[in-house]
């Protein structure tokens, strides 16, 4: 769809009049060319820019101006809460009917930072489309000049992280009616019985603030410091992951390997923070009864560089905490064997800063409440700390100092940063045996906002790109990247919705076509969650009551049985589906290139696609299961070729040679695919293990061996 196009269907009716003329601005282009033979003056480009210049003022203002009366609308409405809250002891409490108003008026602020996001972002990117075209078509470079421009005027920077957290406090204390959850923000939750689990997604940057805001409706932003007035590097993560020259610790995390490590270092804001957290994850099998872990404990950065060399010793860094005695003498002790295994492991490996990851992080949960907890983090940046091609860049320290949290980096050279084009969610649920999750994250996680990543790792993906020449293994992400994970989103999904607004109100006559084309074009959803099930085996949010996400048939074909025009068309489809599926499997090898997130993609030249994919004893215990039982039958037939040749007639000792070809090739096949089974297994090869061909094939041998004994008795 072209730009033009794209804006006409996304601009948002009420601000119409204050978008960008991108298509006069696009005629008044081509316009000027035809009536200059195609040779751009210095005049024309003056009078382009003053066009130019007009609609920058017109986003500007308007953005501004719309800004502004939100924040005034939120300070209303903070005043509203705190007046009613304290009339809740009062002889007059509120109603629910307040509390409802309140709630209303709180979603309509939300629609509009909804809109105003919307509108910036779609401005921005209109103002950098007509400048590319203007580029492309008259030999001008306007680009770097118009930029100076728009920074001079930077509608599209606006933060509303900060509109964000007030509003969710508000909504928040509305929601309970006066009484939100208090507890601990940084508690882990010490729950037993519940099943953990952890589902990672990509979020369009487009998406990223409808996400924001629909999460909000549900659970609270989550702030560690409620005393102090939010700022952007607040929500700034930073981590040095560690490896050594021969990259043991990327390819131990990629292969999933028992006990595999992750060493990182980590601060949270700016490089200012003098707490370091040095941290352990260890990755272990489910098979084994025990949980991935990660493990930490905190030094000052001063210390750093003198502990990791082995000049600090543990009991220096503990010693103040002993004195203190603000821990259990135990819990001082447990930190201390992990300092101590630590610095050994950094020592022993040679462990070095190889790669630095940043972002900003919103993350959703109730203080004190683990069950869930959301996490969206933004402006996910990689950038190299190695040496590895002869580049000193942290000159001895524990890390680089020539950046710090001034995102996008723009000092740095292209070859030691990769901007990751995507935020990514993390889901974290722990829920009571057999409890299903929440129905609205099981609206969310199913929706045309996120794309199921299973196994996303910030750690591998700095690797593996900014590496990429010294690995041969690569995540299977990796040679998708440039696929669009953008989807138009379907009528019946989770979205931003005004209150007090009837179907009769947003009705417009070519609503229907406009749904009949999305659904059209609507992509097969979350087409990853299939791949989880298929090749990894790990686990995701069931979103499987859907027909259309139907784990047995493919991206393909459900995408042809939802846009089939007549029922004996969708039939067919349904029919050759099955087909594809008994044949194919779970593989899915005919999801067309192109479409989101296919699952059996090529390996670039001299690299290895590798899939995460959980092995457990029971496995090897079944292969072997099988085996023997082939053998069993195997001498059985045997048993009664040996029968037959020993007592019967001479007919039926001709008729014996056909059980004994039969339990010959029974015994032959059975040792050759056990033995193929068991090597797939240890290199763990998410390939097809069923066997389809073998038990009809010995099913006819033992067939055409019975009636031709009954056919030598007859003769």
């Amino acid at each position: 769809m072209k730009f033009g196009e794209q804006l006409q269907n996304s601009l948002i009716r009420q601000y119409s009049y204050y978008y960008i003329a991108y298509d006069d601005l696009k005629k008044e282009l081509e316009q000027n060319l035809q009536k200059a033979g195609g040779n751009w003056s210095q005049q024309l480009e003056t009078g382009f820019l003053e066009s130019l210049e007009v609609e920058l003022d017109k986003v500007y203002t308007f953005s501004k101006v719309k800004h502004g009366e939100v924040l005034r609308r939120v300070k209303d409405a903070q005043k509203q809460v705190q007046t009613t809250v304290r009339m809740l002891n009062s002889n007059s409490p509120p109603s629910e009917m307040d509390f409802d108003a309140i709630e209303e008026g709180l979603s309509d602020i939300i629609a509009d930072v909804h809109d105003l996001a919307k509108f910036c972002r779609l401005n921005y990117i209109g103002f950098q489309k007509i400048i590319k075209k203007h580029d492309k078509k008259t030999g001008y470079i306007l680009k770097p000049i118009f930029q100076v421009r728009l920074d001079s005027k930077p509608f599209f920077k606006e933060n509303y992280d900060d509109l964000v957290q007030k509003i969710s406090q508000l909504y928040d204390v509305t929601r309970t009616r006066g009484n939100p959850v208090r507890g601990d923000s940084s508690a882990g939750g010490g729950q037993q019985n519940f099943v953990r689990q952890t589902t990672k997604y990509w979020v369009h940057p487009d998406n990223i603030m409808e996400l924001k805001l629909i999460i909000l409706k549900h659970l609270p932003v989550l702030v560690f410091n409620t005393n102090k007035e939010f700022e952007k590097e607040d929500s700034a993560i930073t981590s040095i992951y560690y490896d050594n020259a021969d990259l043991d610790l990327y390819y131990g995390r990629l292969r999933k390997d028992e006990g595999a490590e992750a060493h990182r270092l980590r601060w949270y804001g700016g490089m200012a923070s003098d707490t370091i957290f040095l941290e352990r994850k260890t990755h272990r099998e489910d098979w084994t009864g025990e949980k991935s872990v990660k493990a930490r404990f905190s030094l000052k950065e001063r210390h750093v560089n003198d502990f990791l060399k082995g000049k600090y010793t543990v009991d220096q860094a503990f010693a103040k905490m002993h004195k203190e005695g603000k821990k259990s003498l135990k819990e001082i002790e447990n930190l201390e064997a992990l300092a101590t295994e630590i610095q050994y492991t950094m020592l022993k490996k040679r462990l070095r800063p190889v790669v630095r990851t940043f972002y900003n992080r919103t993350a959703f949960q109730l203080p004190g409440d683990a069950r869930v907890r959301i996490s969206l983090d933004t402006e996910l940046t990689m950038v190299r700390e190695d040496d590895f091609d002869g580049v000193d860049r942290t000159h001895g320290n524990w890390r680089r100092t020539d950046i710090g949290v001034d995102w996008p980096f723009k000092q740095l050279d292209d070859k030691d940063v990769c901007r990751f084009p995507y935020a990514v969610l993390e889901v974290k649920l722990q829920t009571q045996m057999g409890q299903e999750p929440p129905e609205w994250i099981r609206e969310l996680v199913g929706s045309h906002l996120v794309e199921s990543v299973p196994k996303f790792s910030k750690f591998l993906n700095g690797v593996s790109s900014l590496l990429y020449d010294r690995v041969q293994e690569i995540p299977f992400w990796l040679p998708q990247m440039d696929v669009d994970i953008k989807r138009p989103p379907k009528a019946n999904n989770i979205n931003i919705t005004r209150p007090n607004r009837s179907d009769e109100d947003d009705y417009d006559e070519d609503d229907e076509d406009d749904s009949a084309m999305i659904d059209a074009m609507q992509a097969p959803g979350n087409t990853m969650d299939l791949e989880e099930i298929a090749a990894s085996g790990y686990g995701s949010i069931d979103n499987s009551d859907a027909p259309e996400n139907n784990p047995e048939i493919s991206g393909y074909y459900q995408r042809k049985i939802r846009m089939a025009e007549n029922p004996m068309l969708r039939n067919y489809y349904k029919l050759m589906a099955s087909l594809d599926h008994y044949f194919n499997g779970d593989q899915m090898s005919k999801v067309p290139p192109g479409t989101t997130f296919d699952t059996k993609v090529k390996a670039p030249p001299g690299k290895t696609i590798y899939v995460p994919v959980r092995v457990e004893p029971k496995v090897y215990f079944a292969t072997e299961r099988t085996f023997l039982s082939w053998l069993s039958i195997a001498i059985i037939l045997f048993g009664v070729s040996t029968t037959l040749l020993t007592y019967g007639t001479p007919t039926t000792m001709i008729a014996s040679v056909g059980f004994f070809i039969t339990s010959l090739a029974t015994i032959i096949h059975s040792v050759i695919t056990y033995a193929r089974r068991v090597v797939y297994i240890r290199l763990k090869r998410a390939v097809d293990y069923e066997d389809r061909l073998a038990p009809p094939a010995i099913c006819v041998l033992l067939t055409l061996s019975i009636l031709f004994s009954f056919y030598c008795n007859m003769v």
